[in-house]
């Protein structure tokens, strides 16, 4: 049964303090027909229907190219795929030397020992550029080392990593040596014509714990280790 539309409860008020008809044209005009004036808080869909879809369009298109985009790999699955160890066909000797002869023109030319003229060095201007050097390629030569199986193994360096040195020995082994306690010896050669020596180099793996590119803006610091 359907219920009977109550009285609106200002109209009642008005009709209490003014007259029946009087009440009744105050509550049209001032409450029932009162226009509302709103502000609209954002424009209309359809007057800039072109921009929103060319932003829908680009917003898919860079979902797309991110999700397309392939993730860098974790260290864990570098180490799962072998992506830095050297295949058994590569670790040979013979294929290392080319890299040796033009690691020993590099090393001549930031000692200033290019065309056979000796420059006067000692650690104070050779240290700083023997610590921020790169030795991927030197034949380096251990001579001092806490492991006493380690003193004599030679060979070039073919990774040089924070903590160790990986090098191939003639018997085309890969030997990995930690540069910790360690006291390593190279020489750079001159040029042939020259006819002279090459110049020799000890340094202490100490103070080379650090990866090549983040010692090119190391500081050299001469003292001595006592532990050797």
């Amino acid at each position: 049964m359907a219920t009977q539309p109550t009285e609106h409860i200002a109209e009642e008020l008005l009709q209490r303090a003014h007259e029946t008809e009087q009440a009744s044209t105050i509550f049209r005009e001032k409450i029932k027909l009162r226009p509302l004036h709103l502000r609209p808080t954002s424009p209309d869909p359809k007057l800039n229907a072109r921009s929103k879809r060319q932003y829908d369009r680009l917003q898919k298109t860079k979902a797309e190219r991110r999700s397309n985009k392939p993730k860098p790999l974790s260290a864990k699955q570098k180490r799962a795929l072998c992506i830095y160890d050297f295949p058994k066909e590569q670790r040979k000797y013979a294929i290392y030397e080319p890299l040796h002869r033009m690691w020993c023109g590099y090393m001549r030319e930031i000692l200033g020992l290019k065309d056979g003229k000796q420059q006067p060095l000692n650690p104070n201007n050779a240290g700083p550029f023997l610590v921020s050097a790169d030795y991927h390629g030197a034949v380096m030569e251990i001579v001092r080392s806490r492991c006493v199986s380690r003193v004599g193994l030679k060979g070039i360096v073919v990774k040089d990593t924070k903590f160790t040195f990986e090098m191939i020995t003639a018997k085309n082994e890969l030997k990995t040596v930690p540069k910790e306690q360690t006291v390593f010896r190279f020489e750079v050669p001159f040029e042939e014509e020259a006819g002279r020596k090459a110049v020799v180099f000890e340094i202490h793996g100490n103070q080379f714990e650090a990866r090549a590119p983040d010692r090119a803006n190391r500081k050299f610091k001469m003292h001595i280790d006592m532990d050797l």
